[in-house]
């Protein structure tokens, strides 16, 4: 059982701010800034290409519904939601789960990627290619 299953299940404690069935909202024990909150499915799906349509659906208006309530009572800046599928994306828990990271003005984090670019047509063929595959 995962790290995460054992927080849902109740095996390992944590500070819950939300749950419902399909949805456990818990604070996370290694912050990146004050009030940072992780969103987890209940059900263990090891990431975004394995989730149900119908808790994915939940999972993201629980995190609207978070994110406002943290904007309102944290008086952050902004909000990031992050959420990494497989290793060389950062992912390092195998359970889907979404961050909400409060931000403030200097806040020092450090989210970002250099820029790239495509060449002439190449992002509609690339959109036109991954398009194709949608199920």
């Amino acid at each position: 059982m995962c790290v995460f299953c054992k927080i849902v299940s109740g095996d390992i404690p944590s500070s819950v701010l939300y749950e419902d069935e399909f949805v456990k909202a818990i604070m996370d024990i290694s912050p990146a800034s004050r009030g940072h909150v992780i969103v987890l499915s209940k059900r263990h799906f090891e990431n975004l290409f394995e989730i149900e349509d119908e808790v994915a659906a939940r999972v993201l208006i629980v995190a609207k519904k978070l994110a406002i309530a943290m904007k309102e009572e944290l008086n952050c800046d902004g909000i990031n939601l992050l959420q990494n599928n497989g290793e060389v994306a950062g992912q390092s828990v195998f359970h889907i789960h979404f961050h909400l990271i409060p931000r403030y003005k200097d806040d020092n984090i450090q989210i970002s990627w250099k820029p790239g670019s495509y060449k002439d047509n190449e992002a509609a063929e690339l959109a036109n290619k991954i398009s194709g595959r949608i199920k």
